[in-house]
């Protein structure tokens, strides 16, 4: 039998004990990690972006495309009001986008938070597709928009959306330029890629442009940029020690876990031992889902940490 799959028998028999994050404790793939103590509100930094911001975060792009999503499709004042149980409780990352629909909503829960806490990501999307428009304007009026939406004089991250290629950052340069202006302007605090593809993840591991990147992880290889979990650590690590923050999405497989709380909890363990994911983002659809992955966080920190 090759080392290969031996390698990946004794992975999957970690995954059932919670412990696979042990398995990426060797020079390759562990890296040193920020995280301590049991509140998943602690406060972690995004690599060398400048960012800070907490170490659970909420996505808003629950089922998502063509600017709605799950918050879009609600009873708006359940979504306000999720926003904003999120932000009561501890939250003070929130990750949007173009294609989420969910700006209005962000900007109308501002009212009610300090804006000078949070850590706003939203992304540009550059694809067919996607958005209503066919037209694609350049970086600078979609952020001047994205702003107007927000009803904010300032952006935390912008991120390219969805990158599959292996050449986006030569195809896309001209964008990413007038991004890094912007920053140099302090209209967005940080820039970076969201990837769809280990090819599309490869490519950041070599851009210094790249702050932030959004990459898909979990331990059982659901809606990722490769079957192998393996394979995806090698790069997120990669990136990570090149300085970048790495936010961990995709951790219940795009929802095909949701229903499955041992995974749930394996996956949970999983990246927070990594050592190389700053933090992570959970699509929320009410506020027990919130409470429940709290108290899931509570219980993998406390074991990570001894408690």
């Amino acid at each position: 039998m090759s080392n290969t799959n031996l390698n990946r028998r004794k992975f999957i028999g970690a995954l059932g004990l919670g412990t696979a994050h042990v398995l990426f404790s060797n020079p390759l793939y562990a890296g040193f990690s920020q995280i301590s103590g049991i509140d998943p509100f602690q406060k972690v930094k995004l690599g060398n972006s400048g960012i800070e911001t907490t170490l659970l975060g909420m996505g808003t792009g629950v089922h998502a495309t063509n600017r709605t999503s799950y918050l879009t499709r609600q009873d708006k004042n359940k979504s306000l009001e999720l926003l904003e149980y999120a932000y009561q409780k501890g939250i003070r990352y929130f990750d949007l986008a173009d294609t989420y629909g969910t700006h209005v909503l962000m900007a109308e829960s501002i009212k009610n938070m300090n804006r000078e806490e949070l850590a706003l990501t939203t992304k540009i999307w550059t694809r067919n597709g996607g958005i209503p428009e066919p037209e694609r304007p350049d970086a600078d009026k979609v952020v001047d928009r994205f702003r107007r939406e927000l009803n904010t004089d300032y952006i935390d991250i912008v991120q390219i959306h969805c990158m599959e290629d292996a050449n986006w950052t030569e195809t896309l340069k001209p964008q990413m330029d007038i991004l890094e202006n912007l920053k140099a302007k302090g209209i967005i605090k940080a820039h970076g890629v969201s990837v769809h593809s280990h090819v599309a993840m490869k490519a950041a591991v070599q851009s210094d442009w790249v702050d932030i990147l959004h990459a898909r992880i979990n331990p059982y290889g659901i809606a990722m940029d490769k079957p192998e979990p393996q394979e995806v650590v090698e790069v997120i690590q990669q990136l990570h020690n090149s300085g970048k923050g790495i936010i961990g999405m995709k951790l219940v497989g795009d929802g095909k876990l949701r229903n499955d709380s041992e995974k749930i909890d394996n996956s949970l363990r999983f990246v927070l031992g990594l050592g190389c994911v700053d933090m992570m983002i959970v699509g929320f659809e009410d506020k027990a889902q919130i409470d429940n992955y709290v108290k899931r966080m509570e219980t993998a920190l406390g074991e990570m940490n001894g408690g």
